[in-house]
């Protein structure tokens, strides 16, 4: 492989999924995270191999087979092929290579590897006494455990408490490489991301870690790879599992030597130390370069914040979800609200807001008012732009340079800010529109060069939205330039303008993210007729239409519903409220305060310190850039021992869900709200 390629090459691996049970959540946002890191670099011009798979060996998935009354085999194939890869072909998961650990090509490689480490004398036997947690399928120290509410010390996410076990096994002279990965660590302060798991490893590495037990007795545990040395025994299902990363190079005639060190890895934080210290340590006596980068995220929560669980009732339902919602809206608001150093609140009622803000309101009205616009003004035919003026120049120069800003991003790990710049330029294209009023243009044979460019400006704005946005939403952005009348073409993530040739015949189609609507009970409690709290309803398929309308566009308005009525104000109460709009310029984390953000807001010449409650709802740097309504005329207070000076409007519905009051004009800091 020359020097051309592997700088050119990108790895990344999803961990594979234990094949013992359906899909959950989480499965499915570290899925589509890992897929929207791969599809932007493949965007850049990357050489990008994407690599998932299943764990299938392992005693847990022995007593599941038993307890479904099938074979092993029988109990992983339906798994991996229906439940798990079924899924990720729903959600559009571009994966290049799925693994399976039953694969008789991984196990010849597994065979390979732990011989040659064994050769090496990084192998012995010896028996063993410790507590072993079945549900990790691992030995377990003591300071590992946590204590549940019952009094009872369990390894977190083991449902039992861990046995105590004593037998023969293989051991892995894991503590020989302690120091290497220790100061690896030291020495690549990015190699794991975010920072925060790095310092839990570097904490683990501060204590002995021992050997780790490698094999299994055949007799107890017969579901698994036997050692190439000892039939008698059968791999441990992390020194099986975590080499499938290589099995497809190592199939298609690679040296593992060669890619090892190319892969970013991306996990869930249950499985960091797996990740982070067995792994390292096995590549490192094989022989093999360490990965390029450990990605970890954090969980999924419910959206009242507490953990999801079947027992506790709120657990999603991933099939369920894919078949209630558009798949490319689970994909936006996954990626959009989930955070990588912080467990993550998530369910309909999140979804369905952003779906009809960010996907329906923004995104969707844009292409359908410009659709609409060129339908009634040009016949259908998008015309040639003319002499730009300054706002269009400004908005050739965002397209420019956006793609630039969102793989910097993306490289750095920060997926939802990457999306909220690709949504920003949208919502400047909505505000351009609405700056340039084109239906007045169209009044007047004056103003037809205008008109001419400002629709031009606009369908070509949409089409560098829609390559900015397509790792996270693929179908919809496919759909979006074939409703411009690009067809199946495809652009490079690039700084690029004026692509879409003038006199291209502009289709149209179905509206592109239909808003979920409320069946007749919910729409009564939504008014306030009922006591009950209404809860969010799956979208309704509709049919199909062409979308042809030649009404005047104009900016969606947001239907006012009753308030009501328990103490009222006059005209001058209200006037003695002094509302102002304010840009957010700097956002922070509040120390050791979880449910506070520190806000640095502008409002005109005047800039201001504010601290709001609304931490579980924003990430600081999503914030930033960002208008707000401001109560400028409250009086001071100090919270956390910092002076707060005034408060941010925002709004919650009964499911918890909150929102920023903001603006559909992008006024001036300071203007007056009245």
């Amino acid at each position: 492989m020359t020097d051309t390629k592997q700088s050119n090459e990108f790895i990344i691996t999803t961990a594979i999924d234990y094949a013992n049970g359906e899909p959950h959540i989480g499965h499915v946002y570290e899925k589509i995270l890992g897929d929207a890191i791969a599809r932007y670099q493949r965007l850049s011009g990357r050489d990008v191999t994407f690599v998932m798979g299943t764990d299938e060996h392992g005693e847990k998935i022995s007593k599941a087979a038993a307890k479904a009354g099938v074979t092993p085999q029988e109990l992983v194939d339906d798994l991996s092929d229906r439940a798990f890869r079924g899924l990720w072909d729903r959600l559009e998961i571009s994966y290049d290579a799925f693994i399976r650990t039953t694969d008789t090509k991984h196990k010849k490689f597994v065979q390979g590897v732990l011989q040659r480490v064994y050769d090496a004398g990084d192998i012995y036997f010896a028996e063993y006494e410790g507590l072993y947690s079945v549900g990790a399928e691992r030995y377990v120290t003591d300071k590992e455990l946590v204590e549940g509410p019952d009094g009872v010390r369990r390894y977190p996410g083991d449902p039992q408490p861990p046995e105590l076990r004593r037998e023969a096994n293989y051991f892995f002279k894991m503590e020989k490489y302690q120091d290497w990965l220790l100061d690896t660590l030291k020495t690549n302060p990015t190699l794991i991301q975010p920072a925060g798991y790095r310092n839990e490893v570097l904490e683990m590495l501060s204590e002995p870690i021992g050997p780790l037990s490698i094999s299994r007795p055949k007799s107890r545990v017969p579901w698994g790879i036997e050692l190439p040395w000892d039939a008698d025994h059968v791999t441990y299902v992390w020194f099986d599992a975590l080499l499938s990363y290589l099995t497809p190079f190592v199939a298609g005639g690679r040296d593992p030597a060669t890619v090892s060190g190319l892969a970013w890895h991306v996990i869930g934080k249950d499985i960091l130390k797996p990740h982070a210290v067995f792994w390292p340590t096995m590549l490192k006596a094989a022989g093999y370069p360490l990965y390029r980068k450990l990605v970890v995220h954090s969980h999924i929560l419910a959206e009242d914040g507490r953990k999801m669980g079947k027992s506790l009732g709120n657990a999603i339902n991933p099939q369920q979800l894919v078949n209630d919602f558009p798949v490319d809206a689970i994909r936006y608001t996954l990626l959009r609200e989930a955070s990588l150093g912080a467990d993550s609140p998530y369910g309909e009622g999140i979804l369905v807001s952003r779906l009809n803000s960010d996907l329906a309101n923004d995104l969707g009205n844009l292409l359908s008012r410009t659709v609409s616009m060129i339908h009634k003004y040009r016949g259908g035919v998008l015309p040639a732009a003319h002499e730009p003026n300054e706002r269009e120049r400004e908005i050739e120069a965002a397209a420019l340079a956006l793609p630039g800003q969102i793989l910097a991003l993306v490289d750095d790990l920060k997926i939802n800010m990457a999306i909220e710049a690709a949504m920003n330029f949208v919502r400047d294209l909505n505000r351009y529109i609405a700056e340039s009023a084109p239906w007045n243009l169209a009044k007047s044979e004056d103003t037809a060069r205008r008109l001419d460019t400002v629709l031009y400006t606009a369908a070509e704005g949409l089409r560098v939205a829609s390559v900015c946005l397509e790792a996270v939403i693929p179908g919809k952005a496919r759909e979006l330039r074939a409703q411009l009348g690009l067809g199946t073409q495809t652009y490079a993530l690039a700084g690029a303008w004026g692509l879409i040739p003038a006199g291209t015949r502009v289709p149209g189609g179905p509206i592109l993210f239909p808003k979920p609507e409320l069946s007749k009970p919910e729409q009564e409690a939504k008014e306030g007729a009922t006591e009950k709290p209404a809860k969010p309803q799956k979208p309704v398929q509709k049919e199909k239409k062409v979308v042809t309308q030649v009404a005047e566009p104009i900016p969606p308005v947001a239907s006012a519903t009753p308030a009501e009525t328990e103490a009222l104000i006059s005209i001058d109460d209200f006037a003695r409220i002094d509302l102002r709009v304010a840009e957010v310029i700097a956002c922070e984390a509040v120390a050791k305060a979880d449910k506070l953000l520190k806000l640095t807001v502008k409002m005109g010449e005047e800039t201001r310190t504010v601290v709001s409650g609304i931490r579980k709802w924003y990430e600081p740097e999503a914030l930033v850039g960002r208008k707000v309504i401001l109560v400028a005329n409250l009086k001071p207070a100090k919270l956390r021992g910092i002076e707060s000076q005034g408060m941010i409007l925002a709004a919650e519905d009964d499911a918890g869900n909150l929102d920023l009051v903001g603006l559909g004009l992008d006024l001036p800091s300071g203007t007056k709200v009245r």
